[in-house]
């Protein structure tokens, strides 16, 4: 006779994880960054932008809902040094953007990678991330933008 254990054990179907999940950071010349996940990208400005742009004190920022071509502008960031717009490293529809930036700017300046994002896009065509920099490349353009 069967034990419980294995009889659930062979009637339970198994679940493999998606190894061709991608989950992969991309990166502009002009400093925005691309986190893909899946067809959704969360993007914003790099570390490196952060630090020169300087001490952020507004940002602008679309409406979920509006769609965007690779390039485009869909935003800007103020700073006390400069103002900037920011552009689209990938084309798609605005999914989420992020609140917190409306009341605190600075997130950008401490957290540029991580909480200072500014918006999260549906991917319309994932080969545009293809054109865009890895980590490694990124590092050696910011190497040779210093």
């Amino acid at each position: 006779m069967l034990s419980a254990s294995r009889i659930l054990t062979r009637a339970a179907p198994r679940v493999a994880f998606n190894a061709s999940r991608s989950f992969a950071t991309k990166f502009t010349p002009a400093h925005e960054y691309c986190k893909m996940d899946g067809n959704i990208a969360t993007i914003g400005v790099t570390d490196f932008a952060a630090a020169a742009l300087g001490d952020i004190v507004f940002v602008d920022l679309p409406e979920v809902g509006d769609d965007f071509d690779k390039g485009d502008s869909f935003g800007s960031v103020e700073s006390v040094k400069a103002a900037s717009d920011v552009y689209a490293p990938v084309g798609g529809t605005v999914v989420e953007i992020n609140d917190v930036l409306s009341d605190e700017p600075g997130t950008i300046n401490t957290a540029a990678e991580t909480e200072g994002w500014f918006i999260k896009v549906e991917m319309s065509d994932a080969s545009d991330a293809d054109e865009l920099m890895d980590e490694a490349a990124y590092a050696k353009h910011c190497e040779e933008s210093s």
